[in-house]
């Protein structure tokens, strides 16, 4: 049986689309970096659910959007959604590259 055992991939999104998203109010997106990452800069509009502590059951009610985890680089918000797989949570999505990718992209953060 190939395949057996292996989780569904993820979905990704890229900057581009995430900022459209957020935008026109589809997505809420979640960042999932440490606290001092995110006080440092940040996505707009980002809500901080440190992996460290991570509880897919603790996320807030996306009121119908599309939540996105985002993190860094991409490794740390796909471990969150492994954690929203396993708790049964409807959260499958997050930003290929992280913030990284944000701003490679030419897209804005707020800093402090």
């Amino acid at each position: 049986m190939f395949g057996f055992g292996k989780t569904k991939a993820h979905s990704e999104i890229d900057a581009l689309t995430l900022k459209t998203m957020l935008a026109d109010g589809s997505a809420l997106l979640i960042d999932v970096r440490e606290p001092e990452e995110f006080a440092a800069e940040r996505i707009k509009g980002a809500i901080n659910a440190p992996l460290s502590g991570f509880n897919p059951q603790n996320l807030p009610d996306a009121a119908g959007r599309t939540i996105v985890l985002q993190c860094a680089g991409g490794k740390r918000s796909g471990l969150g959604l492994d954690q929203c797989a396993k708790a049964k949570i409807a959260v499958d999505t997050h930003l290929a590259g992280g913030i990284g990718a944000w701003k490679a992209a030419g897209l804005p953060v707020e800093q402090g």
